[in-house]
């Protein structure tokens, strides 16, 4: 037996009933990034950056003590403006990458840590900056996030990823000297280092 949308030709068939229609999008049930878990045993999710990711921004930005906010923005900020946010999640994936860990057993979910790249054509080389919330630091997420920019660096064929960090940032100076870092003093700049890695 044959239904009239079996008789009809496709352009002139109906639309499917409103319950298809407007019905919610099945679920994988799948999370958007990878799965990671901490030195202690807690779960993150590690994606890249999203639009979508704006208020969580702000809202990790506003946890950030002073010092912390200092130490990735080289100078203090008491709020970040949504200009500035909505330009750290709307990247240029010609130009940047960027990694985010999401903590999804809190709602809202969210940010726990960030580390981005952003890549200079005529030296074939990328600055780097990485912030872990201070609550998250010291179980391993500064030395993940490293560890995935330098992999994208290699991915993109680069030579060199570099970037600048207070001398009083011991935690950052440390990890990067772990994994094979060169530290040099920014002429004329005796609180601020550039550490590099060739690639």
């Amino acid at each position: 037996m044959t239904s009239a949308r079996d008789t009809y030709p496709r352009h002139a068939q109906l639309p499917p009933p409103s319950r298809e229609r407007y019905a919610p999008s099945p679920v994988s049930g799948k999370p958007r990034g990878e799965a990671v878990r901490t030195a202690d045993g807690r779960e993150l999710i590690l994606r890249s950056i999203e639009p979508g990711d704006m208020a969580a921004v702000q809202r990790c930005f506003k946890r950030l003590p002073s010092q912390d906010v200092r130490r990735r923005f080289m100078h203090a900020m008491s709020e970040l403006p949504s200009p500035m946010a909505q330009r750290l999640c709307r990247i240029d994936p010609e130009l940047e990458a960027a990694y985010v860990l999401i903590d999804e057993t809190v709602k809202p979910a969210e940010l726990r840590g960030v580390g981005r790249i952003f890549v200079d054509i005529a030296s074939n080389t990328a600055e780097f900056s990485v912030l872990v919330e201070r609550e998250w630091t010291r179980i391993g997420l500064g030395a993940l996030l490293m560890q995935r920019l330098v992999d994208e660096c290699r991915r993109r064929g680069l030579s060199e990823i570099w970037g600048y960090v207070l001398m009083e940032n011991r935690p950052m100076l440390d990890l990067c000297k772990e994994l094979g870092f060169v530290a040099k003093m920014v002429p004329g700049e005796a609180s601020t280092a550039q550490i590099s890695l060739k690639l």
